[in-house]
């Protein structure tokens, strides 16, 4: 079995992770991104009846508590209101970016499945969103690079993502089994990228990072 390039930092040689019955796992020898072999990937029309099975009601109060987690510290990291912002990946229920128009800023959003407007990928944000969805990124170094492009100087990344710890837990780990999750990030990946690209990091829970782009 050959050795594949990390779908992030590029990096060659990722080593063997983990194998269980639905696919095998490599892990990035340099950003410690573990991602799901290529050969196991969903269709996109397969990838798009798995999330039409997900219950994401906008009017879900435990699903706003959910996204309240991400709201709170991205809102703080913010230095007022009436900016613009975008939720990269909003999926079919695009609650995150409700709260943040409540709270006074001013949204766009974006999916590939479920609003997939490109003309708002053409201009830049203060900030971006992006609430449970890059673990579906199957090439993250293209959206990373796209953000990179979206996002204006000082502007704030918000991410949500639930991260690995260790290969023990990653064997036991429930949140491997859902085809759709592709791409498993570990602290150590954001502060890989945070140090590569420029951002100041901060760690806001066990799965929210908010990373703060420094300007030049």
């Amino acid at each position: 079995m050959s050795k594949p390039s990390c779908p992030l930092c590029f990096a060659s040689s990722c080593a063997f992770f983990h194998q269980d019955k639905q696919r095998c796992y490599w892990r990035c020898p340099q950003c410690e991104l573990v991602f799901a072999d290529r050969s196991s990937l969903l269709s996109a029309a397969a990838e798009h009846a798995q999330y039409q099975l997900h219950n994401n009601d906008i009017n879900d109060s435990g699903y706003r508590r959910f996204l309240q987690r991400l709201a709170t510290p991205l809102l703080e990291a913010l230095d007022r209101s009436d900016l613009q912002g975008l939720d990269f990946g909003c999926g079919p229920g695009p609650l995150l970016a409700k709260m943040l128009t409540e709270a006074g800023q001013q949204m766009a959003v974006w999916d590939p499945f479920f609003a997939p407007d490109n003309t708002v990928l053409e201009r830049q944000y203060d900030f971006i969103s992006c609430s449970e969805a890059i673990e579906h990124f199957v090439n993250p170094a293209q959206e990373w690079a796209l953000w990179q492009r979206l996002l204006k100087p000082g502007g704030t990344l918000a991410i949500m993502t639930k991260r690995y710890t260790t290969a023990e837990a990653f064997a036991n780990w429930h949140y491997k089994l859902d085809p759709t999750h592709v791409s498993f990030f570990h602290l150590n990946t954001f502060h890989y990228l945070a140090r590569r690209d420029g951002y100041r990091l901060q760690v806001a829970a066990n799965d929210v990072v908010v990373l703060q782009r420094i300007k030049h």
